[in-house]
């Protein structure tokens, strides 16, 4: 009797790794994950070990390489995902040449001002790339380590991105994906190719770029020696895979141009695929390849969704913390029945969660948190519903950044921790004017979109349109239909709150020392 087929999924995240293996109705058949340390030499510096991230898949997929084979499952591929935009260079030999920098780190700001230059200005970079270059990019973060680590550049063979690491490191092949070659800032994001001209006017060696493919296409297979300190049988093919902003879409079922994406974790992610290339309406819209051959994909990210709850909880509702663990629930789970009591509006309040600068849609590391409106009939209450809407709101002005690509929205899927919030659920649905679902794959993150990926790449589903079918629905909320006017209107009261306070928010930078 033949064993039965599954395939696994890897996430190399910035806290954690995680590995899942899902069978061909996908189900999850195992899954374990494990921490690494980021580490923070100076202020704006982010940085990771890529032999910690190695580390942490090895000890993983030995747990579910056995739980899999417990149950009596055959790996039929490995599909890749990660955090995007870091460097990792290798020399000749393979080895790591320097700690991977990070997509959340500040040092290569003022290169991409300067690759912006060397082009013309920023509208005649997006007419090669179709976004601009931002300081989390990869291509910045080459020029930089050029002139800082001249030394280390000089030995370097190869860059690749952290999911690509750990390719090389299972099968020795050099490659990535068009997902995350997009988020690099030096490809070509309409023919799907590295952007040759561009690299040659930086002054780059092409030799330093890896192939780059469909997220779908085979890129080697597990090596021997690697196999077997797994425990798996060698052979076992690795996928493209993709980047995880692009492939924790796919995990969430949101494949189809009608259904919008929200991922509600620390930051806030609202993306939307693509049947055909569209040129990017703005500077704060990333607009790259899909994990989908001709296919797109464009998002946008605010950087204090979850985050903006979690500091109010830390600083104004410690004592939930204590309850909650008292009661076997979560703190935020008291928080947003809490809120629930609460009138809409927070009875006049607008929460702006800009607590650490913002991206989306407003560039702008500046802009601060604001609570504008409370006067003596304020409850703390009030104070937490305001938060709470300030964060769907903010994810709602993503949206109106992205409505000059012409977006037709039917459907809302919704994961990360917030979307187990029924409020944060009625809030996206009212707010949005659109039914929102959550589904049973939501909470296992880019490791399940890249166990669907390689599920493709080896046959299992004849497409990813094909393998979500068998994606569940947990939960569907409609909109409150009563309200939803009323949410329309002070969504214009929360949109007009920040334009007022800009110019300040520039001003009382110069006070926070």
């Amino acid at each position: 009797m033949s064993k039965k087929p599954c395939v696994v999924g890897i996430d190399i995240g910035t806290s954690s790794c995680k590995t899942l293996a899902i069978d061909e109705h996908g189900e999850v058949v195992a899954s374990s994950s494990a921490e690494y340390p980021v580490y923070t030499p100076f202020p704006g510096w982010s940085e990771q070990d890529p032999l910690d991230w190695w580390n942490a898949v090895k000890s993983t997929f030995r747990e579910v390489a056995a739980k899999v084979k417990e149950h009596d499952f055959s790996i039929e591929g490995i599909g890749l995902t990660g955090q995007m935009h870091g460097l990792v260079l290798l020399d000749a030999q393979g080895k790591v040449l320097r700690p991977c920098i990070l997509w959340n780190d500040q040092r290569s700001a003022p290169f991409c001002d300067q690759i912006h230059s060397l082009v013309g200005g920023k509208e005649k970079f997006m007419e090669i790339t179709n976004n601009i270059m931002l300081p989390g990019y990869t291509g910045g973060k080459l020029l930089w380590v050029r002139e800082n680590e001249p030394q280390i550049f000089e030995k370097a063979d190869k860059f690749l991105c952290p999911k690509d690491f750990i390719r090389f490191m299972l099968t020795g092949e050099l490659a990535t994906d068009v997902t995350d070659a997009s988020g690099t800032g030096l490809f070509d994001v309409k023919e799907r190719k590295w952007a040759t001209e561009l690299i040659k006017l930086l002054g780059l060696p092409f030799s330093l770029f890896p192939l780059s493919v469909e997220s779908h296409e085979k890129t080697g297979v597990v090596a021997e020696s690697v196999a077997k300190e797994l425990g798996i049988n060698p052979g076992v093919p690795v996928f493209g895979g993709g980047g995880d902003a692009v492939v924790q879409t796919v995990g969430m079922g949101a494949v189809d141009p009608s259904v919008l994406a929200i991922t509600l974790g620390t930051a806030g992610i609202v993306a939307a695929s693509f049947n055909e290339f569209r040129k990017n309406p703005g500077e704060t819209i990333q607009f790259f390849c899909n994990a989908m051959p001709e296919s797109w994909i464009a998002y946008g990210t605010t950087l204090a969704a979850g985050g903006s709850l979690r500091w109010f909880r830390d600083t104004f509702a410690w004592s939930e913390d204590g309850v909650a663990r008292w009661l076997g629930r979560s703190s935020y789970e008291l928080l947003g029945e809490e809120a629930a009591l609460a009138s809409p509006f927070g009875r006049g309040l607008v929460f702006l969660p800009y607590l650490i600068g913002e991206r989306c849609p407003h560039n702008d590391p500046f802009a601060r948190g604001a609570l504008v409106g409370f006067g003596l009939h304020s409850s703390r209450n009030d104070f937490l519903r305001s938060v709470f809407e300030g964060i769907v709101y903010s994810l709602k002005d993503v949206l109106v950044s992205m409505e000059p690509l012409g977006l037709k929205v039917s459907q809302i899927r919704l994961a990360g921790g917030g979307a187990r919030s029924p409020l944060f659920r009625k809030l996206h649905a009212t707010i949005f004017g659109s039914r929102v679902v959550t589904v049973e794959s939501g909470e296992e993150g880019g490791s399940y979109g890249a166990a669907i990926i390689a599920g493709v790449g080896a046959g299992i589903w004849q497409s990813v349109s094909d393998a979500v079918r068998c994606i569940k629905v947990k939960t569907e909320t409609d909109p409150d239909e009563e309200m939803i006017e009323e949410y329309a209107k002070f969504f214009e009261v929360y949109r007009s709150t920040y334009k007022a306070l800009k110019d300040i928010f520039k001003m009382l930078n110069s006070f926070q020392k």
